[in-house]
């Protein structure tokens, strides 16, 4: 919690001379003498007077007043709100390995259908790009609000050979920088600006090609600030199969979650490992919480003084009921 007056809370230090100058008065010895001859009677009545209901009125002024002064110096509190735009690019290896059925029906075809999903459920005003990678990095859809048409081009993705995560990472920065602006709004004070942006890499292998390394391709998005969110997709023990020259040969293909890792903590992102479609499904649920979710200071003055005039109004309640009365 932050305060927009914060040296207003100095006056919250007059609320421990308050509960001292009422323990003095309660100590304070009574001015006239009374001549009482029934003894238990009397023990009764002091033990009532000493109960907790009578500082209960106190205790709750008390808390009332604690409630006002807070909300006098504005406070404000964070909470996550939806976030109005944002670019967002999908990057998505296509490289041989992505045939390993592990990952029914297969590593693509599994990440094709989730990848889909993905992107129906971003708010309409998200820019959305998609790029795919083999030997070479390639944009298949430069970064729109037209989702439709990245949803289609997804279906057009097919294994090739070779992976090249690096140079991936830098083209998807390129998208993200030639995404177009949003123009000002009309009266607005502050130009159009870049929206934010994030890179969600899925990947299954190990890099082969390429002229950066993963590594450098994460400290290229860095530089920019925009965090990559990684998915290592498919199993320890994913396996293709290729026939060259009528040979058959069974090539293993684990994902490499600990370089994909490595980028995702150098780029302030997360990683994420699915090995099986229902994981692949739950990493890109998340995954699209945390895109389209943002951290907002919300001011809560309002609330602080309406619940302190309520425990106010509380406080008289209990004290009217508490305070002796005359006979």
């Amino acid at each position: 919690m932050s305060f927009g007056a914060p040296l207003l809370l100095l006056t919250l230090l007059a609320l421990p001379l308050i509960l001292l100058g009422y323990r003095l008065l309660q100590r304070r010895p009574g001015r006239y003498a009374v001549r009482y001859t029934n003894l238990d009677v009397l023990a009764g009545v002091v033990a009532a007077n000493h109960s907790w209901r009578r500082h209960a009125g106190l205790a709750l002024f008390l808390l009332a007043l604690t409630t006002l002064l807070v909300g006098f110096a504005r406070p404000s509190m964070t909470r996550l709100a939806e976030r109005e735009e944002a670019t967002v690019v999908l990057v998505v290896d296509v490289s041989g390995s992505m045939q390993a059925k592990d990952v029914a029906p297969t590593r693509l075809e599994a990440a094709q259908v989730v990848m889909r999903q993905f992107i129906e459920r971003l708010p309409p005003r998200f820019q959305v790009g998609l790029v795919a990678f083999s030997e070479q990095a390639e944009v298949v859809a430069p970064a729109s609000d037209d989702h439709d048409f990245v949803i289609d081009s997804i279906s057009y993705l097919y294994p090739q050979r070779g992976t090249n995560i690096g140079d991936a990472i830098a083209r998807a920065v390129q998208v993200v920088r030639s995404a177009p602006t949003r123009p000002a709004e009309p009266g607005a004070t502050r130009a159009a600006k870049q929206a934010p942006a994030a890179i969600l890499l899925l990947s299954d292998g190990s890099q082969t090609v390429g002229l950066l390394s993963p590594l450098e391709g994460a400290q290229r998005a860095k530089s920019f600030k925009i965090p990559v969110y990684t998915v290592a997709l498919g199993t320890p023990e994913g396996l293709i199969e290729l026939n060259r020259f009528g040979v058959n040969r069974v090539i293993p293909v684990p994902p490499d979650a600990a370089t994909l890792r490595q980028i995702a903590s150098t780029t302030g992102g997360r990683a994420y490992e699915a090995k099986s479609v229902a994981g692949l499904n739950e990493a890109y649920d998340r995954l699209g919480s945390l895109v389209s979710k943002v951290e907002r200071e919300q001011e809560v003055t309002v609330a602080f003084l309406a619940g302190g005039i309520v425990l106010l109004l509380a406080a008289a309640a209990v004290g009217a009921l508490t305070f002796p009365r005359l006979p």
